[in-house]
């Protein structure tokens, strides 16, 4: 398959970017590591009148930890970021996530923003921004604009993300030191896309109570689901299988997967309520002295 005819641009800024959008609009695509978009384009399931090449655009990839905070150039690859020495020793989280991401290959040409821009519901990344409580900045000619995790996923390969808009930067809140996390998915071969998946994140209080607990799953429905009913009931409570366990059935109960034809929706509500209550016992193990009673 070869892709519909298209005009080529590789601007030198992101000036320049924001001013092929305004011009473009719907009708330009954004390539970045092309993991994804250039199948679409070979299959025509893409067909852009324009395709702005961001690989020589200076300035939108680099990875700086600022204070609590995490920040990625959205041009960074996915590799880059696996093996930041920083990152692995303050956030393991997204490395873990970053190495189910296909194979090394499609990581060292995929990008952070080309990921979380593409919004494919069985995708990490997006459910790590959930469960990190993550937000990305767009530009475009109207100015600079920071879309929070919650706001940037609408629906099925679906972002916020105006048409004229170029996301440069991702960034990502550290977790708490001490903090435990987990990231767990199931499917058929390793590097194929997640059947059910979910990425937590669980800090204890001085008395050794559930201070916070993150949930954010993936491959569950249109996009990433944040467990919002057992994070509240695991808010305050000690931290047992028991309540592990409870956790998980307000997983189960409130997700909404649909049926396809690699998994039914039955399937995916009952992994993604077993993988809740596994990813919360991992990651209370990871918490040092601690195990679930």
């Amino acid at each position: 398959m070869k892709p519909a005819p298209f005009a080529y641009a590789a601007p030198r800024s992101v000036e320049e970017v924001v001013a092929l959008l305004a011009e473009h609009g719907d009708q330009a695509k954004l390539l970045a590591g092309g993991q994804s978009l250039v199948p679409m384009l070979n299959f025509r399931l893409a067909r852009p009148e324009v395709l702005i090449d961001l690989n020589r655009v200076p300035g939108l990839d680099g990875i700086r930890l600022d204070g609590g905070l995490l920040r990625i150039g959205a041009m960074t690859r996915q590799s880059t970021l696996e093996r930041h020495a920083e990152v692995l020793a303050r956030c393991p989280l997204l490395p873990a996530a970053l190495h189910f991401i296909g194979h090394p290959p499609i990581r060292h040409r995929g990008t952070v923003g080309g990921s979380l821009a593409h919004a494919d519901p069985a995708a990490e990344l997006p459910a790590v921004l959930a469960c990190l409580g993550g937000e990305v900045v767009a530009q475009s000619r109207r100015g600079e604009r920071v879309i929070p995790a919650a706001e940037l996923f609408v629906g099925l390969m679906t972002t916020a993300l105006q048409p004229d808009e170029v996301m440069t930067e991702v960034r990502m809140r550290l977790p708490a030191p001490g903090a435990g996390w987990a990231v767990l998915e199931v499917a058929r071969r390793h590097g194929d896309f997640a059947l059910v998946g979910v990425v937590a994140l669980l800090e204890l209080g001085g008395e050794g109570a559930i201070r916070e607990a993150r949930l954010a799953l993936f491959s569950v429905g249109p996009t990433p689901v944040r467990a919002r009913a057992a994070e509240e009931a695991l808010a305050g409570r000690r931290p047992t299988a028991e309540e592990f366990q409870r956790a998980a059935a307000l997983v189960e109960e409130a997700l909404d997967p649909d049926s396809d034809l690699h998994a039914s929706a039955e399937y995916r509500r009952e992994v993604g309520g077993v993988l809740a209550r596994r990813a919360l016992t991992q990651a209370l193990a990871r918490i040092p002295g601690r195990e679930a009673r």
